[in-house]
């Protein structure tokens, strides 16, 4: 008889998102992403440089968890701009419109969502 649990996938450290962020100023854009296989959620760890901006967009199936690692800025929302800071936590209900401004010294935040499903190559209905 098998042990169940012996099957059972492994907690894994992945990275310092300290360490990551306080990498080379860069192109803003994405310093790391989840990319482990059978997974069901998507990561990412988004840096945007000095006084750079996100445009404002919604995104119309995925509520998105956003918690800042470095830097600050603001969280533009329909209700008004919100400051950000380290340590700021920030659920991004599916559909709201959203755009993210960073202040001097740039801003670093990790985003989390449910994984989107791979695109699949179905046969055209038959007529």
């Amino acid at each position: 008889m098998t042990d169940p649990a012996a099957d059972a996938p492994l907690p894994r450290i992945l990275g310092n998102t300290e360490s990551l962020a306080s990498t080379a100023p860069g192109p803003s854009g994405a310093l790391w992403r989840l990319a482990e296989p059978g997974r069901q959620l998507d990561a990412n760890l988004i840096r945007v440089p000095p006084r750079g901006a996100i445009d404002t967009h919604a995104e119309p199936d995925l509520d998105v968890l956003l918690l800042v690692v470095t830097g600050d800025g603001t969280l533009g929302a329909a209700d008004g701009p919100h400051p950000v800071e380290p340590g700021s936590l920030v659920w991004l209900p599916h559909g709201s419109a959203r755009n993210v401004t960073a202040g001097e010294s740039g801003l670093t935040y990790v985003t989390v969502h449910r994984r989107r499903p791979g695109m699949r190559i179905q046969d055209r209905p038959r007529p």
